[in-house]
């Protein structure tokens, strides 16, 4: 879907709103775990060479930051919010509900999402049909029928994996990262039964609750919007894995490693060219209501959209962003842009 389209504004409403965010002379930002290191370090850059105060960032979760986001227009209300997947036709709808009604997207690059454990522990190669085994709430038996996961190690999953209890620590039902873990790994995997694969033409719903819903009988532990957290268990639990950004993995590649998964490393250039499976979009929205009226909105965006940050050779590659081609990132900067033009 795409959010390039922008909702009818009110114009009294614009006024009476925008007036308010005036008070503040911080650019406030929430969201995304994923994207919260490379929007810091564009934060800090800016900070440093600008006169306008370094935006507070705060990670709340890609959910957990449309909802704040969207809450309102003034000074008490975030200016961005970043996201690890596209903004949703009903977040769309809240934010007008509540007067914010012009929204602009842009997306920033993108990355992977990865099945990491410890290097003392052995790598993993793993399919995508044996990590919907591994973690569904629910799977088909040998007959077909849907039952309660039964599956407590990864050899019962397949015996070629290992011998060890299946012990997953991931993101919470409010981040981008689970949202996308659950489209492109679980549903990656689940599409691969015919049964459940045909489900989806007779009852779409049905077919999403089994291909998207995680085990809760212990075997994936919800570990907050803390990815350094669940670092710093897969270093304490050799036998256990986490689930998270592919930025985490690089950062802390001295000692996590990533699993392969369908055959395909989390490597820059497989994420960048689509070939590794699990790999998403970044994006952060901005509120077109709060530009002009909170200090350095527009100076933080060029910040972010220049190619010393987002290019190939870009500070933030350094953190782990895999860049977009040279076209979509002259489609977004554009946007920005616009924005300044009071678009």
């Amino acid at each position: 879907m795409s959010i390039k389209k922008t909702l009818a504004v009110a114009a009294l409403a614009s006024v009476l709103a925008a007036g308010a965010a005036e008070a503040r002379d911080q650019i406030r930002i929430v969201g995304s775990s994923t994207v919260y290191p490379f929007a810091t370090s564009v934060a800090e850059t800016f900070g440093k060479s600008t006169s306008f105060k370094t935006p507070v960032i705060e990670s709340t979760g890609s959910g957990g930051g449309f909802k704040l986001f969207c809450a309102g227009v003034g000074e008490e209300h975030p200016d961005i919010t970043n996201a690890s997947r596209a903004v949703k036709q009903s977040e769309i709808e809240r934010c007008a509900k509540n007067g914010v009604e012009k929204i602009t997207e842009v997306k920033v690059g993108y990355d992977g999402i990865v099945l990491a454990n410890s290097k003392q522990g052995k790598p993993l190669e793993i399919t995508r049909k044996q990590i919907f085994l591994a973690l569904a709430k629910d799977v088909p038996n040998a007959e077909g029928k849907l039952v309660p996961n039964p599956n407590q190690k990864w050899s019962d999953v397949d015996p070629s994996l290992p011998d060890i209890k299946i012990e997953v620590l991931g993101p919470p039902p409010t981040s981008g990262t689970r949202d996308a873990f659950a489209e492109l790994a679980l549903e990656g995997g689940c599409k691969q039964f015919d049964d459940i694969k045909a489900m989806k033409k007779t009852d779409k719903k049905k077919y999403k609750a089994v291909c998207h819903s995680v085990r809760e009988d212990g075997a994936y532990i919800d570990a907050g919007e803390n990815d350094n957290l669940i670092i710093q268990k897969l270093n304490a639990n050799p036998d256990a894995f986490g689930v998270f950004g592919f930025s985490f993995l690089d950062q802390n590649s001295d000692s996590v490693q990533g699993s392969l998964i369908d055959g395909k490393a989390p490597e820059f250039e497989a994420i960048a060219d689509g070939s590794y499976p699990v790999s998403r979009p970044l994006f952060f929205y901005v509120k077109n209501a709060h530009v002009g009226q909170v200090p350095g909105i527009l100076e933080y965006l060029a910040e972010f959209t220049a190619d010393k940050a987002w290019g190939d050779e870009g500070y933030l590659t350094d953190k782990g962003l895999i860049p977009m081609p040279v076209e979509e990132r002259a489609k977004y900067k554009a946007a920005v842009e616009a924005l300044g033009a009071g678009s």
